[in-house]
């Protein structure tokens, strides 16, 4: 039995099961009548398999694997319940006042800093209760704030909200995202609602960590390192991309190269090799003795690197990786295959279940497995000779086997294909190692100032020419695609089609080759019929995007006009959370409307729209306040937004409306005297911070 079991059922069949109950898990959390049962069953299935494995009876192997199976994505789920509880909390309907504990330096936003904190308890007039969540408040900007430092103690004074999303078409799940970070609810804090607890910090090794970070950062200062330079080595080898601008991030995007600029797998990869050849020409690998004592060291040295870059969750999770990887070659020659990748992230989603739905690990674990099944295949097409040669053909087919691994998934989240990835690759992949290299070195020789300037200058060099090389590939013709709109069943199609293609190529076989050309039809099929279901139709859309009153009128040819409620609508933050949307449905750049406007189909006018016969009244501010007219105008849709401070009876005088839409930017309160009103009257009423975006076909 341990010999059948070891070999047809390795740790990349038992990933299988445990992702899919992390999935399963994570998709009926909210069910508690499903969650109730999955610890009885875990149990269950602990027994049976205990059961059949001490049988030992061949007949009986496949109901041990089954069972095995089952055991693994039982525990993939309770897995993922686990941590998502620790992001659940019934906080109080009302402003509470909370004892909380920073646990990273305040980030300045447009209009307040962020916080993020972890409540130890809140205080109320009968007791003081435990919390111990993690939380994101926005602190009011204020001067003091600055002088906040990870580690100190608050109180506040805030009503906190569990995450939610805003249920826009298309949006991004920024509540689940929360969620999967830990953070059990966000808030508001006034300026003049929270106080420093105490002057001292809360010493713990994160923030020894992020100390020496800092150190690091002054270095690169006092080295000379400025702009765009020290932006991308601060990326580079301590993971800071604060100070990275957006034309060099959109730059960095648009070239392929933005994988370099996330320290992960890639950047650990390289001093993996390097602390590798060093402790080889040292000697260390010599015997039984040496070979410990070169994974030792190794571990030492990346958990070291990770400690100087903040102990940063990619970090973490990149230095786990190959810390197996460094223990498994200890026990076995070849220490990288399926099956101790696929060991390395069984761990690792043991220990972390949420790290399955962080798209750095999908794109490390994604890139590492097409290279191991696509790189060899790729390579063989062609026969290379001479060292140079075989060398830019191995790098050029790594890049290859990469980018088909992980292409799927960056057009999923990003909606964009880099065409110019292979030239990207075969330049900016040894420039970063070289420069990671030489960032290492100087490191190293602090003592030593003036040698270590001298590396700084050399250092500085490469850095201008990697972002030199970065913008010259921008700026070239036809450098992406943009605005993609994949499925997720098309991403996991197109997987499927790979395995289908290796599959060919290991069998040679035509019946093969049929099934992959029929599996790609029918990949086309299924894209061409959702394009057309999801084409464009003639509507009214309302979305839930605080700070932006908008109507969107949708033609059916793609054309569309957005009729802004006043110029200050934040119109970037509607752009990020539709823009999915405007993909999906096949949107032409939309024309915007702020003032009056006359077309052939839509005018507006005083801000009362009409589009093909309906008319909307958008209520920005309060020019219809004690007016009357002798018949009230009879409209489709009363949009009431912020600037109104009336009543709706008021209104009533002027307006006949079939349906009252309440924006989300009122407060809770205005928002229910409105409601309030309407019931009174008689008026049928959506809110949109409830219903999330709202369409009404025309």
């Amino acid at each position: 039995m341990d010999n059948y079991y070891l070999h047809q059922y390795p740790y990349i069949r038992l990933i299988i099961p445990w992702i899919t109950g992390v999935f399963c898990g994570d998709k009926f959390f909210d069910n508690t009548s499903v969650q109730s049962g999955s610890i009885l069953l875990f149990c269950f299935f602990v027994g049976l398999s205990f059961t059949f494995y001490f049988l030992r009876r061949y007949s009986l192997r496949w109901y041990f694997g089954i069972s095995v199976s089952a055991l693994c994505f039982m525990g993939g789920w309770i897995g993922i319940t686990g941590q998502l509880q620790q992001a659940v909390y019934d906080f109080k309907n009302q402003e509470t006042v909370y004892r909380v504990r920073l646990i990273d330096a305040p980030e300045l936003k447009e209009r307040s800093y962020l916080c993020r904190v972890f409540l130890e308890e809140y205080h109320d007039s009968a007791n003081i209760c435990p919390v111990k969540r993690k939380a994101i408040l926005y602190l009011e900007q204020d001067s003091s704030v600055m002088r906040l430092q990870d580690g100190d103690e608050l109180f506040v004074s805030s009503q906190i909200f569990p995450p939610v999303n805003g249920n826009n078409f298309g949006e991004f799940d920024y509540g689940r995202y929360l969620m999967y970070k830990g953070i059990a609810g966000t808030g508001y804090v006034a300026s003049r609602k929270w106080a420093k607890l105490s002057s001292d910090s809360v010493s713990s090794l994160r923030l020894i960590a992020n100390s020496y970070r800092e150190k690091l950062l002054a270095l690169y200062r006092k080295l000379r390192f400025e702009g765009d330079e020290l932006a991308v080595l601060s990326a580079l080898t301590v993971g800071d991309k604060t100070e990275l601008s957006e034309s060099i991030r959109e730059s960095y995007s648009v070239s392929g190269a933005s994988h370099v600029l996330a320290l992960s797998g890639l950047h650990i990869g390289l001093l993996y090799v390097l602390f590798s050849y060093i402790l080889i020409l040292l000697g260390v690998r010599r015997g039984n003795v040496g070979k410990y004592m070169r994974a030792f060291l190794l571990l030492i040295l990346l958990w070291s690197f990770a400690f100087f870059t903040g102990l940063s969750p990619s970090v973490i999770r990149s230095v786990s990786m190959f810390s197996v990887l460094a223990v498994a070659e200890v026990f076995s020659r070849k220490a990288i295959s399926l099956n101790t990748l696929a060991a390395v992230a069984w761990l690792m989603l043991l220990c972390k279940p949420v790290w399955l739905f962080d798209v750095g690990f999908q794109l490390s674990f994604l890139a590492v497995a097409s290279i191991l099944l696509i790189q060899k295949p790729i390579y063989q097409l062609f026969s290379v000779k001479g060292w140079l040669r075989k060398h830019v053909w191995g790098l050029m087919t790594v890049s290859i086997a990469a980018q088909l691994g992980t292409a799927p998934l960056v057009m999923l989240y990003f909606s964009r294909f880099s065409t110019h990835f292979l030239l990207t690759n075969l330049v900016v992949i040894p420039l970063v190692t070289i420069i990671l290299y030489m960032a290492v070195l100087m490191l190293c020789l602090t003592p030593f100032c003036w040698f270590q300037s001298v590396i700084a200058e050399g250092c500085n060099f490469l850095l201008k020419t990697l972002n030199t090389f970065v913008y010259w590939v921008e700026q070239l013709p036809f450098s992406s695609i943009d605005n993609i709109w994949l499925y997720q069943w098309e991403v996991a199609g197109f997987y499927i089609f790979i395995m289908l293609v290796l599959y060919y190529t290991m069998k040679r076989r035509l019946r093969n080759l049929w099934v992959c050309l029929s599996f790609l039809l029918m990949l086309g099929v299924g894209h061409s019929v959702m394009n057309w279901v999801n084409h464009p139709q003639r509507s009214l859309v309302f979305y839930n995007v605080r700070g932006c009153p908008v109507v969107h009128c949708i033609e059916n040819d793609g054309h569309s006009w957005l009729s802004y409620g006043d110029q200050q609508s934040d119109k970037r933050r509607l752009e990020r959370v539709v823009a999915n949307y405007w993909k999906q449905i096949q949107l032409l750049p939309p024309v915007e409307v702020k003032t009056d406007f006359q077309s052939a189909c839509f005018s507006r006018h005083q801000q009362i729209l009409s589009y093909y016969g309906c008319r909307v009244g958008m209520i920005t501010d309060n020019r219809w306040q004690n007016k009357s007219t002798v018949s009230p105008l009879s409209i489709h849709y009363l949009y009431l937004c912020k600037g109104y401070e009336g009543h709706m009876e008021e209104l009533a005088r002027v307006f006949s409306p079939s349906c009252i839409i309440l924006d989300s930017s009122f407060s809770e309160s205005r928002k229910q005297l409105l409601e309030k009103e309407c019931r009174q009257l008689g008026f049928r009423f959506i809110s949109l911070s409830e219903e999330g975006s709202i369409r009404f076909l025309l």
